[in-house]
């Protein structure tokens, strides 16, 4: 037991919970729950803390996933992987990589955990692909009793459908079973192109290519543009001293710099923004995917990310564009512009429509309410639905009506739940009160 403050990644979340714990299996988490339960008292899960918002905060107990991340089966044969739910994805990934498999698709970043990646809706890039949760086939769930649920393909196949999401709303996740592929290649390349292009040929580029995306700085007329796919070729990948100086000193030590300059001195911003928005380089090569998809990210900033129809993002992101010039202040930071496939999970953001996104980024410590509202607005033209896992200014009033299946997952919540055991504030805010 350790008693401290958390903090998440950002550094924009904070609770002094009563408890601090770290199970290292499943009937360990189970006792907290039963324990917490006839106290009265709430319990949260935490992975790596990497959420922008509030949804592992509590002043009740919080449970470390830290110690559950094993490996624990792996059937080459089906591509089916069995983990503890606690394994962050770096890890998974290399361990996949030594049995010849590789998740299908994979975010920016590694460093979240399984299920906090999954439980919100955490995705990568690619036109036919769905989000991370999507490769989930089975699932070990401690509910509000304390009790340990399973649920696959053939058992309870309904709640394995809603708790893939579950925003932490439903129980801690300790256990999951992955669909996964044969380890692939992935072509590389990078270029710097007019945004206007990109906007004007967006749906066709986006299915012309397994994995597509690109950063924009607003304001500026180019975009950085990562076009990956599927290749039989042999690796080449990139020697070590350009990644080093692509990765770790243009985009995290200088890009830093820059941005901590900016927040000290704020008249530096569009002399900033000019010189970031120019210094997008090419590239051009081969390697294993999850090497290929995953950045280093160390520059921490605030996030907020929205999926609307993917006809829709071309006039939003222009409407952006207009946003940020009516801004009393510049922004340094990238819009992450990415698609993503329907599915059928109640509380994915991609529920029922093929997706796109916009991603949009602040500095840490720099004021971003005005930028985040005034996004927000947009996509409401367009029933967007906001990223789980990052900040927006929804309630559970507004939220309801963007999903068709709201009342379902609402009442798997009252059965796993009923005591609102996993509650906080970001639950009762966003979900609303236990029916």
């Amino acid at each position: 037991m350790r008693t401290a403050t958390f903090r998440n990644w950002a550094g924009n979340q904070v609770c002094v919970p009563k408890e601090i714990l770290r199970p290292g299996s499943p009937e360990e988490v189970s006792a907290i729950v039963r324990r917490a339960a006839h106290a009265g008292l709430t319990v949260k899960a935490v992975g790596s803390g990497h959420s922008f918002t509030d949804t592992a905060c509590t002043h009740g107990i919080l449970v470390s996933l830290d110690r559950l991340d094993a490996v624990e089966g792996i059937d080459a044969a089906r591509g089916r992987v069995t983990v503890q739910a606690g394994i962050r994805l770096d890890a998974l990934n290399r361990r996949l990589d030594q049995a010849g498999l590789a998740m299908p698709n994979l975010g920016d970043i590694d460093r979240q955990s399984l299920a906090g990646a999954t439980s919100t809706a955490t995705h990568g890039t690619g036109r036919g692909l769905g989000n991370l949760a999507t490769t989930i086939v089975g699932m070990e769930i401690v509910d509000g009793r304390g009790e340990i649920i399973s649920c696959d393909e053939h058992r309870r196949p309904d709640l394995l459908r809603a708790a893939r999401v579950g925003v932490g709303a439903l129980g801690i996740v300790t256990r999951m079973t992955l669909q996964c592929v044969p380890a692939f290649n992935l072509h590389a390349v990078e270029t710097v192109e007019p945004l206007g292009g990109l906007l004007d040929d967006f749906e066709q580029q986006m299915a012309a290519y397994d994995h597509m995306e690109f950063f924009w700085i607003p304001g500026a007329r180019r975009a950085h543009v990562k076009r990956n796919s599927r290749t039989d070729r042999p690796p080449r990948p990139q020697s070590r001293l350009t990644t080093a100086r692509d990765k770790m000193l243009y985009e995290n030590v200088v890009f830093g710099l820059a941005n901590r300059t900016v927040r000290r001195f704020p008249s530096l911003a569009p002399t900033v923004a000019r010189i970031t928005s120019g210094a997008f380089s090419e590239r051009d090569f081969i390697d294993a995917s999850h090497r290929v998809f995953v950045s280093r990210r160390l520059v921490r900033f605030y996030e907020m990310e929205y999926g609307v129809p993917v006809a829709a993002v071309p006039e939003a992101v222009r409407r952006i564009g207009d946003l940020v010039r009516s801004l009393p202040s510049v922004v340094t930071f990238p819009v992450e512009v990415r698609v993503s496939a329907a599915d059928d999970i109640p509380l994915s953001t991609a529920y029922g429509r093929d997706t796109g996104w916009f991603a949009v980024h602040v500095y840490a410590g720099t004021p971003y309410l005005a930028y985040f509202q005034g996004v927000e607005a947009i996509a409401a033209d367009y029933s967007g639905r906001p990223h789980w896992g990052k900040l927006h200014f929804h309630d559970h009033r507004s939220l309801a009506p963007l999903y068709p299946e709201w009342d379902r997952f609402q009442r798997v919540r009252s059965e796993l739940d009923p005591a609102g055991t996993f509650s906080n504030g970001y639950t009762d805010r966003v979900l609303g009160p236990i029916a």
